[in-house]
């Protein structure tokens, strides 16, 4: 993915924390076992536990070199530099309110956080077909690594997907089918910076579930000099498993002390499956049939959100909504008759 590629400015991460930090003991996911039987039967086992009981996964060997990776980086910090403009940036703003996408730039201070308090995050979002829309004259050199980058995770998505239909019972590729890559849909790569702000109790994004199915996070080095890929599953993933597979509740707290006078960086790649794809329970699966099936209060197996709807919705929705406290102090919200909730 370098050799042969545009120059580009080098991304200088944080030094590693000093700080002593408490870390989830998550499943590692080798995805170069999925080449044999014997690992493929293994890789299912590992998965199947870690959507069921975390939602949270690592992956390794999932086919992006340190150095590619990096290079990603690098070429997110050119969408969220002074490379591109304030004036630029304007002209691409994504005004998720208005369109229910978030393809283009999320501005600053767009959403609300808590008791007053906008966001610091900007991010450059971009469909995995990067022709459907214009982007900064600085980004475009970089556009055929951004499509290859959107490309090689939607497809490395696969073999997840494929252990999470056999946990269910599901025909060979009827997940892997609902997620075609030249389908109708809204799966995206997203150059994602945040920058300090005290005054949102150290949290900078609430907890939240993502609507996807699943969400792939290179994390910039924190305590290692090395890159941690995370995965977890989202709402359309708990949707179709009936409930089997839980959309993970995550934030965006600060990070440590020594680190937070740096922006932070992340790239990631967020699955969705097609447009057209009803978010009804897989209700064939017999895993299900004996299981039961849970569903989120004012879900509707009659008249489900399709991808589309639920999608828009919710993006439309975040940060910009009237969320209902409730007595724990998390918030609510109705989407598409759903109840969705926010975690303080």
């Amino acid at each position: 993915m370098t050799s042969g590629m545009p120059y580009v400015n080098p991304y200088v991460f944080p030094p590693p924390t000093k700080e002593p930090l408490p870390y989830a003991d998550l499943p590692i996911i080798d995805l170069a076992k999925i080449a044999t039987d014997e690992g493929r039967a293994e890789l299912v086992r590992n998965v199947r536990a870690a959507f069921s009981d975390h939602g949270f996964l690592y992956v390794v060997n999932h086919g992006l070199s340190p150095e590619q990776t990096k290079r990603m980086f690098d070429i997110g910090d050119v969408a969220l530099s002074d490379a591109v403009s304030d004036e630029e940036k304007k002209k691409y703003e994504s005004n998720t309110l208005e369109t229910g996408s978030y393809q283009g730039y999320k501005l600053r201070r767009y959403w609300h956080i808590v008791n007053g308090v906008r966001d610091e995050c900007e991010i450059y979002n971009i469909n995995r077909d990067v022709t459907k829309r214009e982007h900064p004259v600085a980004l475009r050199p970089y556009l055929p690594e951004i499509e290859a980058f959107g490309r090689h995770n939607h497809l490395n998505v696969s073999p997840a997907l494929e252990a999470s239909r056999s946990r269910v019972g599901l025909e060979e590729n009827r997940l892997v089918d609902l997620h075609g890559y030249s389908a109708v849909g809204e799966s995206y790569g997203a150059f994602f910076q945040i920058e300090d702000e005290e005054k949102s109790g150290q949290v900078w994004l609430k907890g939240h579930s993502d609507f996807g199915s699943i969400t792939l996070l290179y994390s910039q080095p924190v305590a290692l000099s090395k890159f941690i890929t995370v995965v977890n599953a989202g709402d359309s993933l708990e949707f179709l498993s009936g409930g089997l597979y839980r959309a993970t509740i995550h934030r965006v707290v600060q990070p440590p002390k020594d680190q937070q006078q740096y922006a932070r960086l992340g790239v990631f790649y967020f699955a969705l499956p097609n447009d057209d794809v009803a978010l009804a329970p897989l209700a064939d699966s017999p895993v299900l049939k004996e299981l039961g099936i849970k569903r989120r209060p004012g879900f509707s197996d009659e008249h489900p959100p399709n991808v589309a709807a639920w999608r828009k919705e919710r993006t439309k929705a975040y940060g910009k909504s009237q969320l209902v406290k409730k007595e724990n102090g998390d918030e609510e919200e109705i989407i598409n008759g759903v109840v969705v909730k926010h975690y303080n």
